[in-house]
């Protein structure tokens, strides 16, 4: 494996228990990362912290997991116990829905000594499959607008994950909330691997870039693909690094979604080649000061 920067951070994982997840239980329904069999079971702090054994990785920041909506203070509080009693993870991300007419109840209880931020799906595509939201506009609605600026009196990041086709609607809430942070989900999710899904994928990364206050996340880079694809990370991290810097972009696996095709070392690795012609001091911030200094790690 090529050197890892000292004391890296995996911003972007997943634990779960399988009775907390709806979704995970019987049989299974189209989704973007494909059959997910493997993974309908279990996936606890012990068993990530055995995949990243020896990775170099010290800590990581949990993201939320979808359990039922109605149970999103349950679900951080919990993930909350797992850290009180094995010191991981060292950040949590919970859910919250925006929608509402005042979210502000909602943040009152994912309140926890570990919680950094937020994350509401916003992707919507064409595609039923790789559609989450109910309608591709949400970032434009002021609503949602006003419920996010909220997280800026905690100091809370907002997760944004869009695809290509939603970048108006980013670029539009980030202008509406310029005093809280937004974390770009899976560098923009290119899923259309044609040129001309490509130029769109790019043109959009650029103008969300254009915003100061988003930062962009490597992470799920093998979503649409179900590998890891050391190529298109290359083609990925470069073009986000070119565009935010690497003061404003940051490492995530995404585990265990991307334990379906692959183990934390291999995925790892192909992260760290593709940046391994960069300086030290670019790659301490993409794979840790960036995650440290944005979720107070």
């Amino acid at each position: 494996m090529t050197a890892l920067p000292k004391d890296a951070v995996d911003a972007h994982h997943h634990i779960w228990r399988r009775a907390d997840l709806p979704w995970l239980l019987g049989p299974s329904v189209p989704r973007i990362f494909g059959d997910y069999d493997a993974i309908k079971r279990d996936y606890a702090i012990e068993e990530y912290r055995a995949d990243v054994a020896g990775t170099g990785i010290a800590k990581s920041v949990y993201v939320q997991a979808n359990w039922a909506p109605n149970w999103a203070a349950d679900e951080a509080a919990w993930v909350q116990g797992e850290a009180d009693r094995t010191g991981w993870p060292h950040a949590i991300v919970g859910f919250a829905d925006f929608t509402a007419e005042d979210v502000r109840p909602q943040l009152d209880r994912l309140a926890q000594p570990l919680t950094r931020g937020v994350r509401q799906q916003l992707h919507w595509h064409e595609s039923v499959p790789y559609r989450f939201a109910q309608r591709p506009d949400l970032g434009s609605d002021p609503v949602v607008q006003r419920n996010i600026a909220h997280l800026a009196e905690r100091g809370w990041v907002f997760e944004l994950q869009l695809f290509a086709g939603q970048t108006e609607h980013g670029v539009a809430l980030a202008e509406a909330c310029p005093e809280v942070t937004f974390v770009l989900q899976h560098a923009l999710m290119l899923e259309d691997l044609s040129p001309e899904g490509r130029t769109m994928w790019e043109s959009g990364l650029r103008r969300l870039a254009a915003c100061p206050n988003i930062c962009c996340k490597l992470s799920g880079l093998g979503t649409f693909v179900h590998r890891v694809d050391a190529a298109l990370i290359a083609e990925i991290v470069a073009i986000a690094v070119d565009a935010f810097g690497v003061k404003r972009c940051l490492w995530g696996s995404n585990f265990p979604i991307e334990k379906l095709w692959t183990d934390y070392a291999s995925l790892l690795t192909a992260h760290l080649a593709a940046t391994a012609e960069m300086t030290d001091a670019a790659r301490r911030a993409l794979f840790r000061d960036t995650a440290t200094r944005i979720y107070r790690l």
